[in-house]
C-alpha cells in the first residue's frame, strides 16, 4: 500500500479522497491555488503547498509545478479527482517518466478515449452499440450541413475532445446547423484548445445512463450497476441517481456487460464510467466513456457498500480485486443533488462569502462538501459547493428524505440552486420517473 499520495485537486473531491486516506492509514498531500487557501481541504490534508494564482492555468492545470511538490512531498502516487487533469495524457506521462504512480488509467488509454470519435471507432471494433454519427472530423460549415443532410435531422453537433456539455448543441435544420458550428467550434477552441466538431444522430426524449465499471491490472473488470443521470441543466448533469426507475432487469444486465466488454476491449485498468444514451424502447447507445471517477460515484458506493476511492487507490497498488461479478449487490436508492452557488433563476454563477451553512444530519444523509461557514466562493471555478446524497430502502422513500433535507439546508450569504432542485424533486413527473434529459426544459420550462 501507498504510504504517502498528492491530490492534484480541489474542493469537495479533494475532501473525499483525503477521509479514504485517512482510513487506510495513507499521508496526504494537498496542492492549492492562491484563492484556496483557506479551504477547508487544505486544513484537512497532512501536508499542503501553494502552487500558482487562482485561475487554473496559473496552479490545478500547472503540470510541471504539480510534478515539483510531488517529488519534493516524497508521494508514490497521485490521485486526480475529477476535471482538471483527470483525463490529461500528457499529466499521465509526466508522472510515469518521474516514477511517480497515476491511480487511474494508462496516458493511452485516456488519450483513445479522449476523443469522441477515436472512442466511437473503438466502440464500433467492439460490437457496442453506437448512434448513427460520423467517424471523422468535420472540415466546415459546409461539410457540417452536407453530414447532416446526409444523417438525417435532428442532429447532436459535439467538440471531439469536449466535456461538459462545452460545444454540444441540436440543430433541426440547416440553418440552426451552421450558426451552432461557427459558435460551438469557437467554444470549444476556448476552454480546450481544440476546435474539432463531430456530428451523431440527435435521439429525442432520451435517457442518460451510466454504467460504472472497474478493472484491476490483470484485466477482471466488473460493472457496479447504473447511474440515471438524466436530469440535466445545458447538458450539465444536476441530480443522479441508482439504480435507474427506468431500465428493466434484462436492458440493465446487458448494459452491464456491454460496459465491460467495452472496457476489456481496450485493456482499461481502475475506475471508469461508460455513458450511455437510451431511447424510449430500451435501446441503449454508447456515448462516451469517463476515465476517471465521477461526480456522482457516491451514488454507486451507497448501493453496493464499495469505497470506489479505495478501489482506485489498490488497484493502483497493483492489486487484485477481491470479488467478482456474482458479488456485486444492489441495496436500496441513492439520489444525489449537486448543489451550486448559482442564482436559481437566471443560472448565473453566486460567488460570495456564505456567512452561515447548516447541514440536515440523520440516517440516509451523505454529505460532500467543499465549503463551510466563512468560506468564499470565487468565480475561479466550477460553482458546484457541495453534494447531498441520501439512500433509503425505495425509490419514493429516497425522494421524501431528499425534499425534507433540502428544505432544512440553509446557505446564507450566497445564492444556491436549492429551489430548482425542490421543483425537481417535487415534480410528479420525477416521482413518476418520467426523467428525461429535457426534463428541465420542456417539465419545469426553465
Amino acid at each position: 500500500m501507498f504510504h504517502k499520495i498528492l491530490i492534484a485537486n480541489r474542493g469537495e473531491i479533494a475532501a473525499r479522497i483525503i477521509r479514504t486516506c485517512e482510513k487506510l492509514n495513507i499521508q496526504t498531500v494537498a496542492v492549492y491555488s492562491e484563492a484556496d487557501k483557506e479551504a477547508t481541504f487544505v486544513r484537512a490534508a497532512d501536508e499542503a503547498y501553494l502552487i500558482g494564482g487562482p485561475r487554473v492555468s496559473e496552479s490545478y492545470l500547472n503540470i510541471e509545478k504539480i510534478i515539483e511538490v510531488a517529488k519534493a512531498a516524497h508521494v508514490e502516487a497521485i490521485h486526480p479527482g475529477y476535471g482538471l487533469l483527470s483525463e490529461n495524457p500528457e499529466f499521465v506521462k509526466r508522472c510515469e517518466e518521474e516514477g511517480i504512480v497515476f491511480i487511474g488509467p494508462t496516458a493511452a488509454t485516456i488519450a483513445k478515449m479522449g476523443s469522441k470519435i477515436e472512442a466511437r471507432k473503438a466502440m464500433a471494433l467492439a460490437d457496442i452499440p453506437i448512434v448513427p454519427g460520423i467517424e471523422h472530423q468535420l472540415l466546415n460549415v459546409e461539410d457540417a450541413v452536407f453530414t447532416a443532410q446526409k444523417i438525417g435531422y435532428p442532429v447532436m453537433l459535439k467538440a471531439s475532445a469536449g466535456g461538459g456539455g462545452i460545444g454540444m448543441q441540436v440543430a433541426f435544420n440547416d440553418v440552426e446547423l451552421e450558426k451552432a458550428f461557427i459558435s460551438n467550434q469557437k467554444r470549444a477552441l476556448n476552454f480546450f484548445g481544440e476546435g474539432s466538431m463531430y456530428m451523431e444522430k440527435y435521439i429525442e426524449n432520451p435517457r442518460h445512463i451510466e454504467i460504472q465499471i472497474i478493472a484491476d491490472k490483470l484485466g477482471n473488470t466488473v460493472y457496479l450497476w447504473e447511474r440515471e443521470c438524466s436530469i440535466q441543466r445545458r447538458h450539465q448533469k444536476v441530480i443522479e441517481e441508482a439504480p435507474s426507475p427506468f431500465l428493466s432487469e434484462e436492458t440493465r444486465r446487458q448494459m452491464g456487460e456491454s460496459a465491460v466488454l467495452a472496457a476489456k476491449a481496450i485493456g482499461y485498468e481502475n475506475a471508469g464510467t461508460i455513458e450511455f444514451i437510451v431511447d424510449e424502447e430500451q435501446n441503449y447507445y454508447f456515448l462516451e466513456m469517463n476515465t476517471r471517477l465521477q461526480v456522482e460515484h457516491p451514488v454507486t458506493e451507497e448501493i453496493t457498500k464499495l469505497d470506489l476511492v479505495e478501489q482506485q487507490i489498490k488497484i493502483a497498488c497493483g492489486e487484485k480485486l477481491t470479488y467478482g461479478q456474482k458479488d456485486i449487490s444492489k441495496e436500496g436508492h441513492a439520489i444525489e443533488a449537486r448543489i451550486y452557488a448559482e442564482d436559481p433563476v437566471t443560472f448565473f454563477p453566486s460567488p460570495g462569502t456564505i456567512t452561515n451553512l447548516e447541514i440536515p444530519n440523520g440516517p440516509g444523509i451523505r454529505h460532500e462538501l467543499g465549503v463551510e461557514t466563512n468560506s468564499t466562493v470565487t468565480p475561479f471555478y466550477d460553482p458546484m459547493i457541495a453534494k447531498l446524497i441520501v439512500t433509503a430502502n425505495t425509490r419514493n422513500e429516497a425522494i421524501e428524505l431528499m425534499v425534507h433535507a433540502l428544505q432544512n439546508y440553509e446557505v446564507t450569504g450566497i445564492k444556491t440552486n436549492i429551489p430548482l432542485l425542490l421543483d425537481i424533486f417535487e415534480h410528479e413527473a420525477f416521482a413518476a420517473g418520467n426523467t428525461t434529459t429535457n426534463f428541465i426544459e420542456k417539465t419545469l420550462k426553465v
